[in-house]
């Protein structure tokens, strides 16, 4: 599911995995193999990844139902992280 959720949002996004790559400041190969699913980010990449394509990390681990709603999101269009309040 992982796999799936990546892909999908940085194709939502309109990114490359090279531009990702880029981002992250890792190798093309490396990143490949997380879209792939043969390997996973460590807990840090993971959250420099959601940051980047703007989406929490639940939705990229498939948690969508953690507090027990079930949300059916569709992959081509990846929810966005809630803008961060500010309180005045």
């Amino acid at each position: 599911m992982f796999k799936d959720r990546l892909r999908s949002s940085r194709i939502a996004r309109g990114l490359t995995m090279q531009q990702i790559a880029d981002t992250l400041n890792i190798g093309l190969r490396h990143y490949q193999k997380y879209e792939s699913g043969h390997a996973t980010p460590t807990l840090d990449r993971l959250v420099n990844i959601a940051d980047v394509l703007n989406v929490p990390t639940d939705f990229l681990l498939g948690r969508d139902d953690y507090l027990g709603v079930s949300v059916d999101v569709p992959l081509e269009n990846p929810p966005k992280r809630p803008a961060p309040r500010i309180n005045r």
